[in-house]
């Protein structure tokens, strides 16, 4: 890869999305196998050059999505996560080979309190690991990345040795991760400056940036290390990811494209997909998008204040410093109805980015058809929270066939449910101390377990008395934490479809990933 770009003078900033690893350790945000093809196929769409799409040897289920995005793969890059073990490594290999182009990812701690506590090894040992694993790598395959993991914490002088080691060892990506969200800009550039221009060997390989978002800095760290001499960085869309998260996709992208006169970089992002990104990964992840998120928030380009709309009135650059359109945002528009037919809605949901099977576009037009009887006026987000709700629900070992609520102030809150349990019908009646109370409960008692109640929330889709209500709930159990959406017209339907989506996740054989095993 070359890290500049001779038709404008600028150099080249290679994004590599890590939401199908990084992202999906964030607690709640498994995703099915069709959820990650979803996501592959729109960060391939969009131009990111580096997906890594899961750490093979964790599961069978992770090797088997990392397989599966591999062989879609258009024109990204696939990377495989490995520890440096040797097992790890092979099977990282085995799993992107299937790639037109296939990436290795290998790590290893090196920060004194990682070494003293989680690998238990000395400088010496770990470079030794080093050189072996990242050599057993190279062997495998051209393009391998090695990550120091906890690299802000590490002293610079070993920090280097280390960085010598990889390189030397066959290494074409050096990420110097900001793993516990430690660093202030400053400091990060001085470190990627300092390493660049004193490790040999070092313009013979990429630098890489990845930041966690602990103190609210991993996006200000990211553009540091890049003006450091880092020319990868890593992210997720919505800046999904462990804790507090990662850098965010779609805010280092349009703050390269916007401020391009501070910062000379461009990447080959198509920027109008960023909010479609955003909505498939929210609705993949089962993590709704806050309001005030930059870029793709549902305010991001929303005006209250008087003084605000007046300007935006008279020119819309007084407040915007981007425009909605740059990054795939539009105008909620009114646009089918009762009447509109299957050629209709196939359109729509094209020019929406959705392409479903037969039998999920069925499901979808009939559910469209059952909103526009009910709602008298039904806009593009209205299609796209039907379609995500029908696609994260594709598979559900649980079903709700009907639902009876009734509420009284001060008196009785009783719900009356018949479900499909595997195919097998069965009826449940419970009195709650509130309408969703009564609902929650009725699906525990018809399936016989008890999670725990993490979070539960409720939003517009649209303005109106008459816009679906999309529900978001967080379920937790046996250390496990998942999340469910549903949008409906009705809240309390919308309310229990939620529920019964986390819990049908709840249901899902996954294997168990390795403890401690994952980078950045």
């Amino acid at each position: 890869m070359s890290a500049v770009t001779s038709d404008t003078n600028k150099d080249r900033i290679f994004i590599f999305d890590t939401t199908l690893r990084d992202g999906e350790q964030s607690p709640g945000a498994t995703m099915t196998l069709e959820e990650k093809l979803q996501v592959a196929e729109a960060l391939d769409e969009m131009g990111v050059d580096i997906i890594e799409a899961g750490f093979p040897i964790a599961s069978n289920g992770d090797f088997e999505a990392v397989v599966a995005v591999a062989k879609r793969a258009k024109n990204s890059v696939i990377a495989g996560l490995a520890r440096a073990i040797p097992a790890d490594i092979d099977r990282a290999a085995e799993a992107v080979r299937h790639a037109p182009r296939g990436r290795i990812h290998t790590f290893v701690s090196t920060s004194p309190i990682h070494l003293a506590h989680q690998m238990r090894k000395t400088q010496d040992e770990v470079l030794e690991i080093i050189s072996k694993t990242v050599a057993q790598a190279r062997n495998l395959i051209d393009d391998v990345e090695w990550s120091a993991m906890d690299a802000t914490r590490t002293p610079i002088e070993y920090l280097m040795r280390c960085v010598e080691a990889a390189i030397k060892a066959g290494a074409t990506t050096i990420n110097l991760p900001d793993t516990v969200g430690y660093a202030i800009p400053e400091e990060h550039f001085q470190m990627f400056k300092t390493i660049i221009e004193k490790v040999p060997g070092a313009d013979k390989a990429i630098f890489s940036t990845h930041c966690h978002n602990d103190l609210g800095l991993a996006v200000a760290n990211s553009l540091a290390g890049v003006r450091g001499g880092a020319r990868q960085i890593e992210c997720t869309i919505n800046g999904l990811g462990e804790r507090a998260g990662n850098a965010a996709l779609e805010e280092v992208v349009m703050a390269l494209r916007t401020r391009g006169d501070a910062m000379p970089y461009q990447t080959q992002i198509e920027t109008t997909h960023l909010a479609r990104a955003s909505k498939i990964v929210s609705a993949a992840a089962n993590f709704p998008v806050q309001y005030n998120k930059a870029i793709v928030g549902k305010n991001a380009f929303a005006h209250e204040s008087g003084i605000h709309q007046d300007g935006m009135l008279k020119n819309a650059e007084t407040y915007e410093i981007m425009t909605p359109a740059s990054v795939g945002i539009k105008e909620t528009t009114l646009v089918m109805g009762k009447h509109s037919g299957r050629a209709a809605f196939k359109d729509k949901l094209k020019e929406l980015g959705y392409e479903l099977g037969d039998n999920a576009f069925q499901e979808a037009f009939v559910r469209f058809k059952d909103l526009a009887d009910r709602k008298k006026h039904v806009y593009d987000a209205d299609i796209v929270a039907l379609v995500d709700d029908e696609v994260g629900s594709v598979g559900d070992r649980i079903r709700i066939v009907a639902m009876e609520v009734v509420s009284k102030i001060g008196g009785v809150h009783k719900c009356d449910m018949t479900l499909t349990i595997d195919g097998e019908e069965t009826s449940v009646s419970y009195e709650g101390t509130g309408s969703v109370d009564a609902i929650f409960n009725a699906i525990k008692q018809a399936v016989g377990q008890e999670p725990n109640l993490v979070l539960y929330a409720v939003d517009g889709v649209t303005g109106g008395t008459d816009a679906q209500a999309s529900a978001h709930v967080r379920l937790e159990m046996n250390g496990r934490i998942v999340s469910g959406n549903a949008a409906e017209p009705d809240t309390l339907v919308a309310s229990a479809r939620a529920y019964l989506n986390a819990y049908n996740r709840l249901l899902i054989e996954r294997g168990a990933a390795a403890q401690g095993a994952m980078a950045g």
